[in-house]
This record gives structure tokens, C-alpha cells and sequence, in this order.
């Protein structure tokens, strides 16, 4: 299935797990820094997207970091909100699992790989991320 050519088109960001914690958590290192790129995707209309796995990842880092109550309102925003939530596909899944395979020198998780997959399907290449490793397999870090 394609695209509809408008969103081909747009200025797109993947939304990764530690972008979202650092959103909800005042004390979190990165919270300024990613209250700024939040802004600065809206202002410049980026259309967001993060993977079904991101959410399992994210809800589990929230609720352990600033318990159910944060955790259940990240899983309504996210839902209630414009980003695309793509679906993990099998295709992903493999290519997640060759990205593993060929970078045994790092340390990229399962989530991670998984990430990059659909982040390579999509032709996606800015992250909403504080992890080092979207940099290091080669996607650019968004900065304010």
C-alpha cells in the first residue's frame, strides 16, 4: 500500500521511547531539550510516527519512571493525537533481525532495530530520540 502523495511529501519525525519520557518527566535530563523539538516539530509541521513496539517500550518505561497514571494518559495523547502508529510487519521483524545480525559491535535492542526497519521503509530519516543509537546506524537526532 502507498502513501497518499501529501504525506509523502510532508516533513516527517520517528517518534522514539526516550523522546516521550523526557516529554512527561520534568526532572528527566532531556526534558527541556525535547519540550523545545516538540515545539519546533509543530511549527514546522512534521507529521510524527512511532511503531506499535514503541508503544509496548514506552508504556513500560513510563509506568515504571512515573507510575500507571502517566502511563495510562501517554497511551490516550498518543492514541487521541495526529501521530501514525505504523504496525510492525513481518518484513520489519526480519529486517530488525538482520540489522542485529550485522551490528554485533553495538549494542541496538530488538526496539531498536525494529525502529530502524520501519524508519527504512518509510524513508524516514530525522528521530525524536536522546538514544545514541539512531546516530550511530546513520539517522539524524533532532536538535532545537
Amino acid at each position: 500500500m502507498s502513501e497518499p502523495a501529501a504525506l509523502s511529501r510532508s516533513r516527517r519525525a520517528f517518534m522514539d521511547s526516550d523522546g516521550y519520557l523526557a516529554l512527561l518527566d520534568e526532572d528527566d535530563e532531556h526534558h527541556a531539550e525535547a519540550e523545545q523539538i516538540i515545539a519546533s516539530l509543530g511549527r514546522n509541521r512534521y507529521r510524527q510516527f512511532t511503531t506499535n513496539a514503541l508503544l509496548f517500550e514506552s508504556h513500560a518505561l513510563i509506568l515504571s519512571r512515573l507510575g500507571i497514571q502517566a502511563a495510562l494518559r501517554f497511551l490516550h495523547d498518543v492514541q487521541s493525537g495526529s501521530t501514525v502508529i505504523v504496525r510492525v510487519a513481518a518484513r520489519d521483524e526480519a529486517r530488525a533481525q538482520a540489522i542485529l545480525r550485522r551490528y554485533t559491535d553495538r549494542r541496538f535492542s530488538y526496539t531498536d532495530a525494529l525502529s530502524f526497519a520501519v524508519m527504512e521503509r518509510l524513508r524516514i530519516s530525522e528521530a525524536f530520540a536522546f538514544d545514541r543509537h539512531f546516530v550511530q546506524y546513520g539517522f539524524q537526532r533532532l536538535i532545537p
